[in-house]
């Protein structure tokens, strides 16, 4: 049948239309919420717009909290940017600018006034190095060591009878030390006479140690473990050769303490990375990146210090006349001595408990010489 010249007019301009018509529709679908929403705006009264607009408030909020859910404790409040997680040591002027320093150091000492002139020497030679320092009074004297010029240059803590760990784990948490690439937490008997710490950082660096200590002269030094001691034709060792077959062997296969990977706790020098898993008690690869340095020597007088009574106490190498001793009188010394190895019974306990109780943890160094080992605490 022939189709007439008006249908064929209708179709063409259905072909036409419908396309722009299908475009119309897609618009009118996708904006459909938009234009429904503002005429709903437009029709509320004042006070449902109002309810309206606080509860779309209400749900970005909510939102905005949902993605913030995770700042810590104290911080949910403030923005971001004000916050300042780190800090340092350095004080600061009641008016005024504070002075420029370029202190990247920090040497830290638990001091008693009876041996004031070996720390002084000790307190110079690190000024000298532009080290900040930091002295924890254990016997509770302070004032007297206003008497040396450097003394209002220094920090100074006190405590009566606290040892120098006791100090560090609360005065020299890793977020205020942060600014400090290396902490040096010494004892105060030490003769730095031969000693350069310039040069000792130096080497440090340049042998990639976390963990180190200047080694020990021997002769004039009170050595107890033979890793410290010094090796003259050497500028740095990590393990120790001990092969007269008595106690613990020492050669090139040892791979645990004393053999090899650790240092004494009389003179340790920390980077800032391993001070932060020192302060909580977690250890790092201890065969490769601790070690002693031969090249940077002090030595160790081994004066006695907590437990001693206030007479006869040595002073700078010299011996104070001694009183005699009362009958049934208190050996502090034991007693410090003794209480020392109570603790590390009570903390080979809690270690214990801590793996028993951490099914995530995964003990990296399984060596049952190691565990045995009286020097595993002190690791």
């Amino acid at each position: 049948m022939p189709i007439s010249r008006d249908f064929k007019g209708w179709r063409t301009c259905f072909r036409t239309l419908f396309p722009a018509a299908s475009v119309l529709f897609v618009v009118l679908f996708i904006w459909r919420p938009a234009i429904s929403q503002h005429s709903k705006e437009v029709t509320l009264r004042p006070l449902q717009q109002k309810q309206f607009k606080a509860s779309l408030s209400l749900e970005r909020n909510t939102s905005k909290s949902t993605a913030c859910r995770r700042r810590p404790p104290g911080r949910e409040t403030l923005p971001k940017g004000i916050v300042a997680e780190t800090s340092n040591l350095e004080r600061r002027p009641l008016w005024g600018l504070p002075k420029k320093t370029n202190t990247s150091t920090l040497l830290a000492i638990a001091v008693g006034i009876k041996q004031k002139e070996n720390v002084d020497k000790m307190v110079q030679k690190f000024l000298g190095s532009n080290f900040v320092v930091m002295l924890f009074h254990y016997d509770g004297v302070v004032d007297e060591w206003k008497a040396f010029e450097w003394s209002s240059t220094v920090i100074h803590v006190s405590a009566d009878n606290q040892t120098k760990w006791w100090f560090a784990k609360r005065f020299l948490h890793p977020d205020i030390v942060a600014a400090y690439d290396y902490i040096f937490l010494w004892d105060e008997d030490l003769g730095v006479e031969n000693f350069h710490p310039e040069r000792y950082l130096l080497i440090v660096k340049d042998e990639g140690l976390e963990i180190s200590q200047p080694a020990l002269e021997i002769g004039e030094s009170e050595v107890h473990h033979l890793i410290t001691a010094r090796w003259r034709r050497a500028n740095v060792h990590r393990r120790a050769y001990k092969l007269d077959g008595k106690g613990i062997r020492c050669d090139n296969t040892s791979s645990t303490p004393p053999c090899t990977g650790w240092i004494e706790v009389m003179a340790p020098v920390f980077s800032k990375a391993a001070w932060r898993c020192v302060w909580y008690m977690i250890q790092g690869d201890r065969t490769k990146n601790i070690g002693v340095v031969d090249a940077e020597y002090v030595v160790h007088y081994g004066f006695p210090t907590l437990g001693e009574p206030d007479k006869g106490k040595i002073v700078s190498g010299q011996e104070e006349k001694k009183e005699p001793v009362q009958p049934n009188a208190i050996n502090q010394r034991l007693e410090v001595r003794r209480q020392s190895y109570n603790e590390y019974k009570v903390f080979k306990r809690r270690w214990k408990k801590a793996v028993e109780m951490d099914k995530c943890w995964t003990d990296l160094y399984p060596d049952d010489e190691l565990k045995q080992s009286i020097l595993w605490p002190l690791m």
